[in-house]
């Protein structure tokens, strides 16, 4: 589908004003991936006769990411909120001008920039919070625990990136036609729809938080 005049435009100001000429996005891509999968093997690696207790862990933080992927997306993301009107600014007026329900694709791998978080992010992820929840569950709970803590919390934070990227592909491309990935890209596409995107499907990856606080929307369920 063609761009319309508006989201074109502001396609092409975005790119000369927040995408410098050295920007490579399948190198931010692979930043992003390698990082998080060699701490998660990294933290994997340091495990020892996890009982079953511990494998509690999993879930748990599993949970608790997604509770905090949706408060923050329904949150700062979508209100400018004193400290976080960069967030707000980042999300709400440019991701969701530069992609709209009806143009939701890149148009090229320097595009990526408007969907993946800096590089930086991850480094401020892992160190600003994997380290302390390590330090915590280390001397509450076990190394186990901690290590499995740890890398559940990047391993999720890789998959929000992982799939936040699959659903701004073109559908029909080899990463487009992913098993099961049609139905929750229809409902970020949804997301997406000016009229909705304040009040529905606030998660980006499995709608746990959506359907826990009744703000999932999903037409023909």
């Amino acid at each position: 589908m063609a761009l319309d005049a508006a989201t074109a435009g502001f396609r092409a100001s975005y790119r000369v004003a927040e995408i410098g000429p050295r920007y490579s996005g399948w190198l931010h891509f692979a930043f992003t991936s390698s990082v998080c999968l060699g701490v998660v093997a990294f933290c994997g690696a340091r495990l020892e006769a996890v009982a079953p207790l511990e494998w509690l862990t999993v879930p748990a933080v599993f949970l608790y990411a997604n509770l905090v992927e949706y408060i923050g997306h329904r949150g700062p993301m979508h209100h400018p909120l004193r400290g976080m009107r960069l967030l707000y600014a980042r999300h709400a007026k440019q991701h969701h001008r530069f992609f709209t329900h009806q143009s939701m694709a890149f148009e090229g791998s320097r595009d990526f920039k408007a969907v993946l978080f800096p590089p930086v992010m991850i480094l401020f992820f892992i160190g600003g919070f994997g380290a302390p929840m390590w330090v915590l569950l280390y001397l509450l709970a076990s190394a186990n625990v901690a290590w499995l803590a740890v890398a559940t919390a990047v391993a999720y934070y890789l998959n929000y990136e992982w799939l936040h990227f699959a659903y701004h592909c073109e559908p029909s491309s080899r990463i487009g036609r992913l098993p099961g990935l049609a139905v929750l890209r229809r409902l970020h596409l949804h997301h997406h729809d000016p009229r909705l995107m304040a009040r529905h499907n606030f998660n980006i990856t499995y709608p746990v938080g959506d359907w826990l606080f009744g703000s999932l929307y999903h037409p023909g369920t």
